[in-house]
């Protein structure tokens, strides 16, 4: 239990977090930037800052994501609202990003599928303002998410709640992305870390992790232009079954990127 009377300064460096973490609940609790840490690190904390800080704390220890604790994430430069309806986003999705902008086309239309937060499709039309985006979710929980992020950051982008291309009837696009849930059920990362809070039907398939990428990849090509591209986040071990998907379903170039950790992240192909 944090005591009232303890100073900013103290905090800094007496809580059971890491520094950065101590520094985001701080701001948060209080209310102040990173600069304020500084500027009034002599302050003490009243009776409520000092409870409502202990809170926080507690949470935290108990494995709760920061994410989920402050409500927001930081996404390709852009700030995210986070609720337990949508995964956090992470720094390895920003490759997919990265490898839709450079295959849009002028005045594109751009899919993203099982949007989520809305982090690939906001991203994407906040950076190219010219884009055509849509995204899709079967989730309204997650949609309301999306929408509020879309609106927050500027970003046209039209939501549609559908399971997979339901919704789409014969609409086609320039590019179609996903970052699909693709954990195998049973898989025993689902009962550690972050995603022990995060929806697990955004997570995992709830078969053997490639089932969605599957009905992904055998729906997309119908709603593609020819010559259009087909870009999928998976599994660190999944690259390869991936492009041996998207190459028996006829997709030319079936190839994979690697995020900055060196993992191949993404898989794609281009419909002939």
């Amino acid at each position: 239990m944090i005591a009232a009377g303890a100073s900013i300064g103290s905090l800094q460096a007496g809580l059971p977090l890491d520094p950065l973490e101590n520094r985001i609940l701080l701001c948060h609790a209080l209310g102040i930037t990173r600069v304020g840490l500084i500027t009034q690190s002599e302050r003490q904390l009243t009776g409520e800052e000092a409870a409502r800080l202990s809170a926080l704390v507690g949470r935290r220890i108990g494995g709760e994501p920061i994410a989920y604790i402050v409500g927001q994430r930081e996404f390709f430069g852009l700030p995210f609202r986070v609720t337990p309806a949508v995964l956090i986003p992470r720094p390895d999705t920003e490759l997919i990003v990265e490898l839709a902008l450079e295959r849009l086309p002028a005045q594109a239309r751009m899919l993203d599928m099982g949007t989520g937060s809305g982090a690939i499709a906001v991203a994407v039309a906040h950076t190219r303002p010219d884009a055509q985006v849509t995204a899709l979710d079967v989730s309204e929980e997650a949609l309301a998410v999306a929408r509020s992020n879309a609106e927050a950051n500027g970003a046209r982008v039209r939501f549609l709640r559908s399971d997979w291309f339901a919704a789409l009837e014969d609409e086609t696009f320039e590019l179609v992305v996903s970052n699909p849930p693709y954990i195998a059920s049973g898989d025993e990362h689902l009962a550690q870390g972050d995603l022990r809070f995060e929806p697990a039907d955004a997570l995992t398939d709830h078969a053997d992790g490639l089932s969605d990428l599957r009905t992904i990849i055998a729906g997309a090509a119908t709603h593609l232009t020819p010559g259009g591209w087909l870009l999928l986040e998976h599994g660190y071990d999944q690259a390869e079954a991936v492009r041996a998907l998207l190459a028996d379903a006829g997709y030319l170039e079936a190839q994979s990127w690697r995020d900055l950790a060196g993992i191949e992240r993404v898989s794609g192909g281009r419909r002939g």
